[in-house]
């Protein structure tokens, strides 16, 4: 098996994406994929290999995706808006061997030491000039075809960053038979709809799961239309979607909360919209129902991670209760579990557990944070709480942990707090999450300054500006006398907020 053949059995003349206005046909896509992995073979790149895909949602991404699956690789798609420190590390961590990058990315590669990186010895410019030791995109597309290389179930598909269940964000390891079973997951709970005369709004970001598995993945599996976005302006995207017919919209709530608030919108905007769904955070019901006075249409929410490839549970449009994240999709069960692992009563809260063919292989190079979510029997650790009521509908409640959620993206407190120790201005530092009327949460650092030394609150957030994607950044910066910690040494968050 291989991931990418999902493209294959479509109608050559049905379009597959649609990028910077430009449509895309199944049967142009297959000729560009199959010649970018005739490219990459010549390389000489290897089964196995990691490719970085440092793009955002366009042509050159989708391409470079299934060309890199095609070929046997693994794929590795990095947020092109990493600063510079982050870019790198991330390419370290995952052992990259060759990068595929869009414009976009140029600034952060552009400040990159690569003698730190000498894994490194391809360089494809996707839109821009690469250079004397890098090789056009578009220059590729002409190379001859090479066959897909068969691959096994088992065999890693895409290292995914991610925060996830275990704190600091690492390569989560999803094979072909993760992301297959989960696409065919997806698809089988769908009540019976014509997915292929879909067109399907594609914002959520490919270096994120959601975006990636579902939106993309799902998509092309079905033969539907993907209209990629790679920057969410509110008006435009209402523009798109009325000249496109969009008839699936996934997006974050943040997303749906920018729609319900937009002027001058008669309610008729979304009108070829059949499905409507949030999903990356929880959904405020207030937003649902929101969308709902001015649209006519039912946000349904889902419930997922990165481990688990990542969808879990889905909502069944007539039965599922509101608040409710739905049930699980086929082939994946779920427990709900006390601090001691023994199942919960229907009704009591629980930590989520999940067990099926969608959950990971393991954190790339690092059995032990495996083995902290993976118990001995399969089942995946998520660190969320929830209940279930008797017809088995999942609600989600809480977090075990002090996740943040910003846009979507999880971002926890001990990672942005390590580089605000970085400083040498910084003697101590805490971070929680705050309510934003934009991104749902934004990160607030709380600051104890070593010996008096003279410091602003701009030069805290430029520092981890260089060093973080700016979704982790601390908004706000306050200079405290101390930071409040347990017996333990442990934080005591609820002290700051």
């Amino acid at each position: 098996m291989n991931l990418a053949t999902i493209i294959d059995p479509h109608p050559a003349d049905a379009t597959a994406v649609i990028s910077r206005g430009r449509a895309t046909d199944y049967g142009t896509l297959r000729a560009q994929v199959a010649a970018l992995r005739g490219a990459f073979i010549d390389m000489g790149l290897q089964p196995g290999d990691r490719v970085a895909i440092i793009a955002g949602n366009n042509r050159y991404f989708v391409v470079s995706y299934l060309a890199a699956l095609g070929a046997g690789l693994v794929a590795v798609p990095l947020n092109p808006t990493n600063p510079p420190v982050a870019m790198a590390h991330e390419l370290s961590e995952a052992g990259a061997v060759a990068i595929v990058a869009s414009p976009t990315a140029r600034k952060a590669l552009g400040a990159i030491d690569w003698d730190t990186l000498p894994d490194v010895a391809h360089f494809v410019g996707a839109g821009f000039e690469p250079g004397p030791l890098g090789v056009q995109f578009d220059d590729l597309l002409s190379h001859d075809p090479a066959p897909v290389v068969d691959r096994d179930h088992d065999d890693v598909a895409v290292l995914i960053f991610t925060s996830g269940t275990a704190g600091a964000p690492r390569p989560a390891m999803l094979t072909h038979g993760n992301l297959y079973t989960n696409i065919r997951q997806i698809l089988a709970s769908e009540e019976q709809v014509q997915l292929s005369s879909d067109v399907v709004f594609g914002l959520l970001p490919m270096f994120h799961i959601f975006g990636l598995n579902v939106v993309l993945g799902v998509s092309l599996t079905a033969g539907a239309s993907v209209l990629l976005v790679e920057r969410f302006d509110p008006v435009s995207a209402i523009e798109s979607i009325q000249k496109h017919g969009v008839t699936n919209i996934a997006g974050p709530p943040t997303m749906w909360a920018a729609f319900a608030g937009l002027p001058g919108v008669t309610g008729d905007e979304l009108a070829s919209v059949r499905r409507a769904v949030s999903g990356a955070a929880k959904l405020p019901t207030e937003v649902a129902q929101a969308i709902h006075a001015r649209f006519g249409l039912e946000l349904q929410e889902g419930y997922g991670l990165t481990e688990g490839s990542p969808v879990i549970t889905t909502p069944q449009q007539s039965t599922t209760p509101p608040g409710s994240v739905g049930i699980p999709v086929p082939g994946v069960e779920v427990r709900l579990v006390d601090s001691d692992g023994d199942d919960v009563l229907v009704g009591d809260l629980g930590e989520v557990l999940v067990h099926g063919p969608n959950v990971f292989a393991g954190y790339w190079n690092d059995p032990e944070a495996t083995a902290r979510v993976i118990d001995s029997d399969g089942w995946l650790h998520t660190g969320d709480i929830g209940v279930v009521d008797d017809d088995g509908n999942l609600y989600l409640v809480d977090r075990a942990k002090d996740l943040i959620i910003v846009s979507g993206f999880n971002v926890f407190p001990a990672e942005v707090e390590e580089v605000l120790l970085e400083h040498p201005a910084v003697e101590g530092a805490a971070v929680v999450g705050v309510p934003h009327p934009h991104t749902g949460e934004s990160v607030k650092a709380y600051v104890k300054v070593r010996d008096r030394m003279p410091v602003e609150e701009d030069d805290i957030i430029e520092f981890c500006a260089e060093r973080l994607p700016h979704y982790k950044c601390p908004n706000k910066v306050w200079f405290v006398d101390d930071i409040p910690r347990g017996l333990g040494g442990k934080v005591i968050r609820r002290l700051l907020t």
